[in-house]
């Protein structure tokens, strides 16, 4: 059988380049040439967009700097010369990817709000999950999307809102952790991971028209609601790209919810606490496969093997914080470091139980709220030593009767409270006070009762003595 060219690889390597693909068409006369430049493209394929499999999973992916490539037009529009979004060439590679994969599901006018705000075309291809603007063919820079990528992805309620909304969240590798930039190196000069994508569909069925492409039978038999629509179309597709490590995660209310009544919905059960992140409000989900903080950027998601430690910070009346301490082993891009400690604010009080005994302990996480470097944070009064013999009273009944960290921490603190105003009362002496006042009898007054009384008493005696010589002479 003769050898063909791989035509589908080469337009993607050299799409932008036509002399050199009429080059090759021409020059490809034998069946050992024809080989070798299939051979060629393939390589040059997988250098720059797959992972190296020899440096580890696809989340340390090695790609070629823009910098090393030629800085000719790109076909998607970018100025010669120019690195686009994302700080490398694998962005325009995907895009160019994207468009040369045939669509087979587009389902219009969807609410995307992370990266971009805006209402776009959803498309699903057999490799890519892109956004583009009604009308156009070109996916949106920055929001394409290969399926292999994807690492988890979440469908949660959107709180605060009277009608029913819901959130697809879709994280890439290398896009979800708390990260501090590190050193001076240009950020054109280093590959830069996609942002989360986050898009908003309501609770109600498609609008008629509004599902196209070949896969749109298909879809028709799951599209009671958009909910299970792109429940089908996300899962199939990931499945059929080969990411079977991906589950689509729901939150739960049987498995985590606030005690907090919500007021928009007050018969539904809220799966979230709402929470600060430095002056950003927010909420937390804590979900089967570790905690997301949206919806505002940059959006977190703490997976449950990262997380070594919990802490219960800033105990207050009526709020708390929580730290959440991470494990940094694990290496990533050289430039960019995980923060260890991620810290939560201005969590309800009446939420705590809940988060500790549902979350913390279902599943086996370890509370360090009373580890020594948190004394200083916390200003509570607590020792970790054991007190020595005589030094403080035996602990009431049920101080080990199961209760949390936070609420002994609680309970001492009060305690402490409560001895400082004994102190105080010791102190307070009420003779001293009126004596200033002029009240009460002076000390020779005392002396002179004193006398008195002994004068009396020995009159008493001279009475009784004379009584005895009395009765003496009567007899």
């Amino acid at each position: 059988m003769a050898v063909q060219l791989d035509a589908q690889t080469l337009r993607l390597v050299f799409q932008s380049r036509p002399d050199i693909l009429a080059g090759i068409e021409q020059a490809a006369d034998t069946p050992a040439r024809t080989t070798l430049f299939n051979d060629i493209a393939s390589f040059v394929y997988e250098r720059l967009g797959s992972a190296d499999t020899q440096d580890g999973p696809a989340s340390k992916r090695r790609r070629i700097d823009i910098a090393q490539l030629p800085t000719h037009t790109q076909p998607n529009g970018h100025a010669q010369g120019k690195v686009p979004p994302g700080g490398s060439q694998t962005a325009a590679l995907s895009a160019d990817a994207a468009v040369a994969d045939p669509v087979l599901l587009e389902i219009k006018d969807i609410s995307v709000t992370a990266p971009q705000r805006k209402k776009y075309d959803l498309c699903f291809t057999k490799n890519f999950l892109y956004a583009r603007a009604s009308g156009t063919l070109v996916p949106v820079q920055g929001i394409v999307y290969p399926w292999r990528d994807i690492e988890y992805a979440f469908y949660l309620p959107v709180p605060d809102k009277s009608q029913a909304q819901y959130n697809y969240v879709l994280l890439p590798c290398d896009s979800y952790l708390p990260t501090a930039k590190q050193g001076s190196t240009n950020a054109g000069d280093r590959q830069q991971p996609l942002e989360p994508l986050v898009f908003t569909v309501p609770a109600t069925a498609p609008k008629p028209g509004s599902v196209a492409g070949p896969s749109a039978t298909s879809a028709e038999a799951v599209s009671d609601t958009y909910s299970s629509l792109f429940h089908w179309a996300l899962t199939t597709s990931m499945r059929s790209a080969g990411n079977h490590s991906c589950q689509l995660v729901a939150s739960d209310p049987k498995l985590f919810h606030s005690v907090a009544r919500q007021p928009h919905r007050p018969n539904e059960k809220a799966v979230h606490v709402k929470a600060f992140r430095g002056s950003k409000d927010g909420f937390l989900f804590f979900l089967p496969t570790g905690i997301l903080w949206g919806f505002k950027k940059p959006l977190l998601f703490l997976p449950l093997d990262r997380i070594v430690a919990v802490s219960y910070t800033n105990v207050l009346r009526t709020t708390f914080n929580i730290v959440v301490e991470l494990d940094t082993d694990v290496s990533g891009d050289a430039n960019t470091v995980i923060e260890k400690e991620i810290e939560f604010g201005m969590l309800d009080q009446e939420d705590y139980r809940e988060i500790d005994e549902t979350y913390v302990r279902r599943h086996g996480l370890a509370d360090r709220s009373m580890a020594e470097q948190r004394k200083a944070k916390r200003e509570l009064a607590e020792n970790n030593k054991k007190p020595a013999a005589g030094d403080e009273p035996a602990p009431e009944e049920g101080d080990a009767d199961g209760l949390t960290e936070l609420e002994r921490a609680q309970r001492e603190a009060e305690q402490q409270l409560q001895d400082e105003e004994d102190e105080d009362e010791e102190d307070y002496d009420p003779g001293s006070e009126g004596e200033s006042e002029g009240e009460g009898g002076s000390s020779e007054d005392d002396e002179d009762d004193d006398d008195e009384d002994d004068d009396d008493e020995a009159q008493g005696n001279d009475d009784e003595d004379e009584e005895d010589d009395a009765e003496g002479l009567e007899d």
